[in-house]
């Protein structure tokens, strides 16, 4: 009798589980597009207007780096700085953290705007790895936008916004580790039909505008 019920207990608790997991699994859009193309602009425009959750990789990397103990706050800091990519465990098991906590705290937050992210075939991998089954990546939101454009914002935005990287010096390092790097994830998405490219050059208003047709067509 008491064997039955526990083998009824475990058929139903997978079941049970399986459910959950099909309600709650991240439903994930990749943001990208080179320094100062204004994902980060759009993507706060798309939080007011459809209800994501907006998830810089950069900013989560930053918050890392200034938090009092933090026993990667060196290592990011050394990377930011010379442009580079940081380690891809660091990156994920922040991104992943920011979605269970935001889940946790509210069910229906489950629709997540990743930006910044993934930049390298490594943190391409690194995500498969990880977070296979566990998030569904619906598509990629491109920003695409001219080195010179997406500097000299950059240079502008460099004047308020206290980050050590909006300098020409570091700006140019992190255009050529663009190219190097992201451009290749973006070409990988597209052969996969899940690349959706905005003309960033223009005006917020203008770039959003088209951000909405993609984001109500995809539901």
């Amino acid at each position: 009798m008491i064997g039955r019920l526990f083998g009824s207990l475990s058929q139903k608790v997978p079941s049970l589980l399986y459910r959950v997991s099909l309600v709650m699994k991240p439903q994930v859009v990749f943001v990208l597009g080179g320094p100062g193309a204004g994902k980060g602009t759009q993507c706060s425009k798309i939080v007011e207007s459809y209800g994501y959750t907006h998830l810089s990789a950069g900013d989560l990397l930053r918050e890392e780096r200034a938090r009092e103990g933090s026993e990667f706050g060196q290592l990011i800091a050394n990377y930011i700085k010379e442009g580079k990519i940081v380690p891809v465990e660091i990156t994920i098991n922040l991104l992943r953290k920011a979605m269970e906590a935001t889940m946790k705290e509210n069910e229906n937050k489950f629709r997540f705007l990743i930006d910044g992210f993934p930049r390298n075939e490594d943190n391409l991998q690194g995500w498969n790895r990880v977070m296979d089954g566990k998030a569904d990546v619906k598509f990629v939101l491109f920003f695409d936008c001219s080195n010179e454009v997406c500097i000299n914002r950059c240079l502008e935005r460099g004047k308020s916004s206290g980050r050590t990287d909006d300098n020409r010096e570091s700006l140019e390092k992190r255009i050529q580790t663009y190219l190097q790097s992201t451009r290749p994830i973006i070409e990988l998405y597209e052969k996969q039909g899940k690349v959706r490219t905005i003309d960033a050059s223009r005006s917020v208003d203008e770039v959003f505008a088209d951000v909405k047709a993609i984001l109500d067509k995809e539901g």
